[in-house]
């Protein structure tokens, strides 16, 4: 899923920054039978089913070397997920591609040639560029083969690898873009990330539970029954809520004091620690400020001047974590906790969140109206 290695070579990363933070490749499967919505139809009318897959394209090696390279590639991808996701976990790209079948049956897809030949109409990527080229694949080929035919396409849906707020922030677009492929390309859809054990998996989930109309519980069971992965459960519940509010956020102001530099910006925050956002620079108070609109949760950053990672003093600062680093933290929460949007927030965050018809409804509209 992530690895400091599939950083753009022009990032330089401060040691205290989680080396897992950034991408995520090949791919696990899933096939599901038509369902009927819970709000009338069904769902991608010409297809019996969805694929959800895990693997790479090409990703057997041709050479000893290559094989050891792909290894310890491997070998380190495995270790920055271990750390990531909290359970121990191997994923081993010079081997090919795994699956597991959900149900009803599954094949392996080894390349746009097999997954046509068994009805794949679309195939979904969730990997960014960071993923695809730490292990050395060339998606543009892909796309350009894959889009030579008139029966199947590549879609990209990008998803930041071990960054659960990007997941959030992204989830209601990516299922957006999933639901109407499907609807629009039927036959078997083949959704992808790197391991299959985060991203591939909690888009799964999140169909599962708006589109097909599965309870959260159920759809998470059937998954993990027939594949160990893990899902953001937390993350999916909290896109839910998202969706059900409005995508309601709340303004933030951050402050750094100080008019002997010459540029200030924050990492982290929800835009992850790869990207950076700029403050504007306020003669009059000399303080450096950032206006910004958050969805209610914490969030966590840190202020770079002129080049120099730090903490503002002045501001909430995390306990150190186990490397002994720390950052400042922000927690946004609505107002009123007796307003509705609180009330939907407490509710899509219980073990096993139910959507009424109603709410089923509003997000079935929301996905087939949103732009990517």
């Amino acid at each position: 899923m992530n690895s400091i290695h599939s950083f753009p070579s022009s990032l330089t990363l401060p040691s205290w920054v989680s080396k897992s933070s950034f991408s995520e490749f090949p791919f696990t499967v899933a096939m599901f039978p038509r369902r009927k919505s819970p709000v009338g139809g069904v769902i991608s009318s010409s297809s019996d089913c969805i694929f959800v897959a895990k693997g790479v394209q090409g990703s057997v090696p041709s050479t000893e070397n290559e094989a050891s390279k792909l290894g310890d590639k491997s070998q380190t991808y495995s270790q920055d997920m271990t750390a990531a996701m909290g359970a121990v976990l191997t994923y081993r790209h010079e081997l090919g591609m795994n699956y597991n079948f959900i149900r009803p049956d599954l094949i392996t897809p080894a390349d746009v040639d097999t997954l046509r030949s068994i009805g794949v109409k679309t195939i979904f990527c969730l990997q960014k560029d960071s993923d695809l080229e730490y292990f050395g694949v060339d998606i543009a080929a892909i796309r350009r083969y894959a889009n030579s035919f008139s029966d199947i396409q590549h879609i990209r849906a990008e998803i930041r690898d071990f960054d659960a707020f990007d997941l959030r922030l992204r989830l209601p677009t990516v299922i957006s873009e999933l639901h109407k492929a499907i609807n629009r390309n039927g036959g078997v859809t083949y959704i992808h990330c790197t391991a299959g054990l985060g991203r591939a998996p909690a888009t799964a989930v999140a169909y599962m539970f708006w589109v097909l109309g599965y309870k959260f519980s159920e759809a998470h069971e059937l998954l993990t029954s027939k594949r160990p992965c893990f899902p953001k459960l937390d993350v999916i519940k909290s896109a839910t809520a998202d969706i059900l509010t409005g995508l309601e956020k709340k303004p933030v102001k951050l402050t750094w004091r100080g008019d002997n530099c010459s540029k200030v910006e924050i990492s982290g925050l929800d835009i992850g620690w790869g990207q950076r956002i700029p403050l504007a620079y306020d003669k009059e108070q000399g303080v450096w400020i950032l206006h910004r609109e958050l969805p209610a949760r914490r969030y966590e950053y840190k202020y770079i001047v002129d080049g120099e990672w730090l903490c503002n003093e002045t501001e909430l600062v995390t306990d150190p974590n186990g490397d002994g680093h720390v950052n400042n933290y922000v927690t946004v929460v609505n107002d009123d906790p007796d307003s509705w949007s609180t009330e939907i927030r407490c509710r899509m965050a219980g073990d096993d969140p139910i959507l009424s018809s109603d709410e089923r409804l509003l997000i079935r509209q929301f996905l087939e109206t949103a732009s990517p």
